[in-house]
C-alpha cells in the first residue's frame, strides 16, 4: 500500500507539516491520522466519499492521507467554485461527509450533523442517502476545467498521485531541497501532489499557511508584497506558480531581491509562459523551471530540471511518462489510464490531450497552443492564439489577453492591464512592441482594455487558463466591436 510505505519511511524528528504556528513531526502526524481515521469510521455512511471545503493548512493534507489509509475517495470542493457548483459536485460525487472549518457553511450545502473531532476543521455529515456512485479505486476525485455551471471530475488512484510525486522527487534531489512553501489551492492538483507529495516523499518540510498570508486575496487576488514577505518569512527551497503569479512576482521584486535568496527551485506551470517573462525572472534572481502537466495524467507529464533545461520548452517527460506527437501535431500522452465520472476508462494506451507541440532532437516537449482553439483568419491563416497572447503578457504592461479573429480579416484581442493607472498610450506601446515580434497575420490590429478575468466570474480555471468559450458569450460586445468598422 502506497501510504502506508509511506508513512513507515518518514522520518522520526524532522518537522514535515507546519503553518508557522503549529509543526507537526512523525510522532504528531501519525497520531492526528490515528484521530482521523477514527471519526471517519464512525460516521453513519463509513465508506461514503469524503468532501474537504478549506483553506490550506496541515489539516487539510492531514485529512487526505486520512482518507488514503482508509482506502477513501476524498473530492476537494475549491473555494473559488460557487455554491452552484458546490452543489453540483456534492451531489455527482456522492459526498457523505464534509470536512470545513464552519460548520455552519456545511450546513448550508446539506451536511447539518456534526461529528467531534479534534482541530480547526469540522466534520460535518448530510442526514440523507447520498447518491450512490462507483469510485472503486479512486482516492481523489478532481473537479476541474468544466463549464461554468458544471465542472467534470477526474478519477484519480493514489498509486497514480505518488507516481508523479516520485518522479518530481527524484528529478530535483540533486538540489537538496527541504522547505517547500505551498502558495496554491490545495485544492489544485498542482500544489497538491508537486508540492506536500514531493516533500513528503523526500522528509523535507511542507510549509503551509492560510493562503491570505502568503497573497491570495479572495477567489482571484493576488498580493506580490505579500507573497514576497512570505518567501523571506519562511526562507523556502521551492514554491509551485502560475504564470500570472510569477508576472506579478517579478515586477514586484528588484535584481538579487534579498527576499528571494532562499530560493532553488520555482515550479511554473498552467499556462504558456512568455520569453520575455521567463528572462525577466531570472534576472530578478528567481530560479525559474517551466513545466507542463493535465490533472488527467495526475497533474505534471514534463518539467524543466537542472542540468536538464531548455528556454522555451516545458521539458523533457518525466521519467514515468512517454509523449508522442500525432500527425496532426496534438501531443499524445501514454499510460494515464484517464477517467472521468461517470465514463469508462479511455480506451488505448495513448491520451489525446488537445494541446498541440512538438518534441525537439534531445527529446525536450514544446507547447503551442491548443488544438481547438486554432483560429483561421478571413485570409486562411492558421493562428495559435497562445503565440501572440504569449507575446503580449511579456511587454510588462499587459496581466492577461484573449486574442479572438475566427474569420475575420485581422486579430484582435482584449486586454487586461497589468496595474491601475496604465493609459490607453501605453497600453498601445505594449501592443506594439508585441507586434514587433509576430508576422502580420499574427499581429493584433484592435484592442479593448477589460476588467481581470477571474475564476469567481467563470473566466479562468483554477490554474489560471483563459476559459475562452465563457469569455466569448461574458464580453461578446467587446469582441464585436473589434471587428465592426473597416480598418483604415
Amino acid at each position: 500500500m502506497v501510504i502506508q510505505n509511506l508513512l513507515d519511511s518518514l522520518p522520526g524528528t524532522a518537522v514535515l507539516l507546519t503553518d508557522g504556528r503549529r509543526e507537526f513531526d512523525r510522532a504528531a502526524l501519525m497520531q492526528r491520522l490515528a484521530d482521523l481515521c477514527a471519526v471517519l469510521r464512525a460516521r453513519a455512511r463509513p465508506e461514503a466519499p469524503v468532501g474537504i471545503l478549506a483553506d490550506n493548512s496541515p489539516d487539510w493534507l492531514m485529512v487526505d492521507l486520512a482518507t488514503q489509509v482508509l482506502g477513501l475517495t476524498l473530492v476537494p470542493l475549491p473555494l473559488f467554485f460557487t455554491p452552484q457548483q458546490w452543489m453540483h459536485v456534492i451531489a455527482e460525487s456522492g459526498v457523505g461527509a464534509l470536512f470545513c472549518a464552519d460548520p455552519a457553511q456545511g450546513a448550508a450545502l446539506g451536511f447539518d450533523a456534526v461529528l467531534a473531532v479534534d482541530g480547526p476543521l469540522a466534520l460535518c455529515e448530510t442526514r440523507r442517502s447520498p447518491h450512490a456512485v462507483n469510485l472503486t479505486g479512486v482516492q481523489k476525485l478532481t473537479f476541474t476545467s468544466g463549464t461554468t455551471s458544471a465542472p467534470k471530475g477526474v478519477c484519480l488512484s493514489a498509486a497514480r498521485q505518488w507516481e508523479v510525486a516520485t518522479a518530481l522527487r527524484e528529478g530535483v534531489a540533486p538540489l537538496g531541497l527541504e522547505r517547500h512553501l505551498c502558495l496554491l489551492p490545495f485544492a489544485v492538483l498542482l500544489e497538491n501532489i508537486a508540492g506536500p507529495y514531493t516533500a513528503l516523499l523526500s522528509g523535507a518540510t511542507t510549509i503551509c499557511p492560510p493562503l491570505a498570508e502568503t497573497g491570495m486575496q479572495g477567489a482571484s487576488g493576488f498580493d506580490p508584497v505579500a507573497c514576497l514577505e512570505a518567501i523571506a518569512r519562511y526562507a523556502p527551497h521551492s514554491i509551485t506558480l502560475v504564470p500570472q503569479m510569477l508576472q506579478a512576482l517579478v515586477a514586484a521584486s528588484a535584481p538579487d531581491d534579498p527576499r528571494i535568496a532562499s530560493l532553488r527551485f520555482v515550479a511554473v506551470g498552467g499556462g504558456k509562459m512568455p520569453p520575455q517573462l521567463l528572462a525577466a525572472a531570472r534576472a530578478r534572481g528567481f530560479p525559474v523551471y517551466e513545466g507542463y502537466g493535465l490533472s488527467e495524467c495526475a497533474s505534471v507529464v514534463a518539467l524543466n530540471l537542472p542540468g536538464a533545461e531548455r528556454d522555451g520548452s516545458v521539458g523533457r517527460p518525466l521519467a514515468h511518462r512517454r509523449v508522442a506527437i500525432a500527425g496532426d501535431g496534438e501531443i499524445l500522452v501514454e499510460g494515464c489510464a484517464a477517467h472521468y465520472l461517470g465514463q469508462p476508462v479511455q480506451d488505448g494506451p495513448w491520451l489525446a490531450t488537445g494541446d498541440l507541440g512538438h518534441l525537439d532532437a534531445d527529446g525536450f516537449l514544446f507547447v503551442d497552443g491548443r488544438k481547438k482553439d486554432i483560429l483561421i483568419t478571413g485570409y486562411g491563416r492558421n493562428v495559435s492564439p497562445e503565440w501572440p497572447e504569449a507575446a503580449l503578457l511579456g511587454s510588462g504592461a499587459i496581466a492577461q489577453a484573449i486574442v479572438v479573429g475566427e474569420g475575420q480579416p485581422w486579430l484582435g484581442a482584449l486586454l487586461v492591464p497589468a496595474r491601475p493607472g496604465l493609459t490607453l498610450v501605453q497600453l498601445q506601446e505594449a501592443v506594439d512592441r508585441a507586434n514587433a515580434q509576430l508576422p502580420d497575420y499574427a499581429q493584433l490590429r484592435r484592442w479593448r482594455a477589460v476588467p481581470p478575468f477571474t475564476p469567481a466570474a467563470g473566466l479562468l480555471t483554477s490554474n489560471g487558463r483563459l476559459r475562452r468559450a465563457a469569455i466569448h458569450t461574458t464580453h461578446a460586445n467587446e469582441i464585436a466591436s473589434l471587428f465592426d468598422q473597416p480598418e483604415l
